[in-house]
């Protein structure tokens, strides 16, 4: 199962919410295999866990046996009870809504557009084609000009969700702004 699944991301969510604790630096880490070690006598190490969250770079894919520890951990007897739970789940987490925004394959490569989003963010981003795109200008937010990523859509009153976001020679990360209220925003320059 690779790290960035979604049933290993619910895991994740869990833990955090079972810790009251995101798992963001070294001694975050440090401190859930300490816990696991206390709940359930076994040893996890840190570095695993770093890996696993995606706080470091490593293996692609988790084994079996971290994810029944991991769930264990949870109060589930294994991973596959955990798998059981999530598509037992009665709650839902998907629904379908209309909003206003621009999809990138209505685009033409080198067109720009304008998102914005609260308190005061502003960029204007080029499309290159496919679903790339690169910052082109950055008013108040953590993107800077030079960034590419990858998008679908922008749509007003959601989350702006980038994917494969390189900022130089780094590794390609996940980024999510307006994640409370959406985007303010969207239109073509």
């Amino acid at each position: 199962m690779t790290k960035s699944s979604p049933e290993i991301f619910a895991l994740r969510r869990e833990i955090e919410q079972d810790l009251k604790r995101l798992m963001k630096t070294p001694s975050d880490f440090e401190f859930l295999a300490g816990v696991i070690w206390e709940r359930l006598h076994e040893n996890i190490s840190p570095t695993t866990l770093k890996r696993l969250w995606g706080y470091i770079d490593g293996a692609d894919t988790t084994r079996r046996s971290t994810l029944c520890l991991l769930s264990r951990f949870l109060g589930y007897a294994d991973w596959e009870q955990y798998l059981q739970k999530l598509a037992d789940q009665t709650d839902v987490e998907s629904n379908l809504f209309a909003s206003d925004g621009i999809r990138a394959e209505d685009l033409h490569a080198g067109e720009q557009i304008e998102v914005t989003w609260q308190p005061n963010r502003r960029c204007v981003f080029r499309y290159e084609g496919g679903v790339k795109f690169v910052v082109v200008e950055n008013h108040n937010s953590k993107l800077r000009e030079g960034d590419s990523f990858d998008a679908a859509c922008f749509l007003v009153g959601q989350p702006m969700y980038l994917d494969n976001l390189v900022r130089g020679t780094g590794n390609p990360i996940s980024y999510v702004a307006g994640s409370r209220s959406g985007l303010t925003s969207v239109k073509i320059l």
